[in-house]
């Protein structure tokens, strides 16, 4: 192989540190909190950077949507019930912050076994292997159940079933998603794709019953979408089915003359994904709005938004 002659970098054209434009300066970085600082000192503490600029920013969009009388939507996976966060959002919710939820088929079943047993989730792993899994006979019944009582008084899902929930006055409904939102009056709709959820393996499932209701519920959560302007929508756990139910609610009502496009989303998950970036964060917003992706574990990013929302609400000084 021929020697090859390194090069000289005497001769390299520089410039001044001083007069180069710098993404990163000493004005954005944390600063050090002492004891008894408040959530409101955190907040203002964070470094100007990356996620640190993006949640206060996020916080104050929010804020002003609900201080506008403007709706804050809410997505979720079944994840963000099984870390422990009904209390949460149904505070939310109670304080009329939160003013829709939108659950995949995977919550009910956890939110309504947490209304029956105030337990949830099984050891999947320890019984896959025996068949057994997702074979609860309260859960099946009483899932299916409500479900047929939706579609009888041609309900949605989350209402009917939520309905179902305080009718039967079950032990943990004050746990419970559905039942709070049904009586608070806040919109809840259910979005399944059959076979995804242990209930469509049980003998009382109806298809035609999760059908008809099912379907009234994308439509009720269309109307909520077309009112977003202003408003915020936030995906919580969901990776693939409630980011696509929102951009097909979207399109439908944009298509029916609804103007939807100042308005704010954001992503909550401990990994991106595309669908999520793509249908939450970037397209919808294109026209107008912001969208955040916000990365991190559910058990400690939700309670933070939700205690840092509160308190810029609250005005207390």
């Amino acid at each position: 192989m021929a020697n090859i002659a390194p090069l000289d970098f005497s001769k390299l054209s520089t410039y001044s540190l001083f007069s180069r434009p710098s993404k990163v300066g000493i004005d954005s970085f944390a600063r050090p909190l002492g004891p008894g600082a408040s959530l409101r000192d955190f907040i203002k503490s964070l470094p100007d950077q990356l996620l640190g600029h993006d949640f206060p920013e996020l916080v104050e969009r929010l804020a002003r949507a609900h201080e506008n009388k403007k709706s804050i939507i809410i997505g979720m996976g079944a994840h963000v019930i099984k870390v422990g966060l009904n209390p949460v959002i149904i505070d939310l919710m109670r304080r009329g912050i939160v003013t829709g939820l939108a659950l995949n088929g995977a919550g009910i079943v956890h939110d309504t076994e947490l209304a029956l047993a105030g337990k949830t989730s099984e050891d999947v792993a320890a019984v896959i292997g025996d068949g057994s899994f997702g074979a609860a006979k309260e859960t099946g019944e009483t899932v299916n159940q409500g479900i047929g009582f939706a579609a009888e008084n041609k309900l949605g899902i989350g209402a009917g079933l939520g309905q179902y929930l305080l009718d039967h006055d079950f032990p943990y409904n004050r746990m419970s998603l559905l039942a709070n939102a049904r009586e608070l009056g806040v919109p809840l709709t259910v979005h399944v794709a059959m076979g995804t959820d242990i209930v469509h393996i049980h003998p009382a499932a109806d298809g035609a019953a999760i059908g008809a209701a099912g379907h009234l519920d994308f439509r009720i959560f269309s109307a909520l979408v077309a009112n977003l302007s202003g408003g915020a929508y936030l995906n919580t756990g969901s990776a693939v089915l409630l980011p696509e139910v929102f951009l097909k609610a979207l399109t439908v009502a944009r298509n029916l003359g609804y103007k939807v496009n100042e308005f704010t989303t954001a992503n909550f998950d401990f990994i991106r994904q595309y669908r999520p970036m793509t249908n939450v964060v970037a397209r919808p917003v294109a026209a107008g709005g912001k969208g955040y992706n916000i990365t991190g574990h559910h058990e400690l990013m939700i309670p933070l938004l939700a205690a840092a929302l509160i308190d810029r609400i609250s005005g207390e000084e």
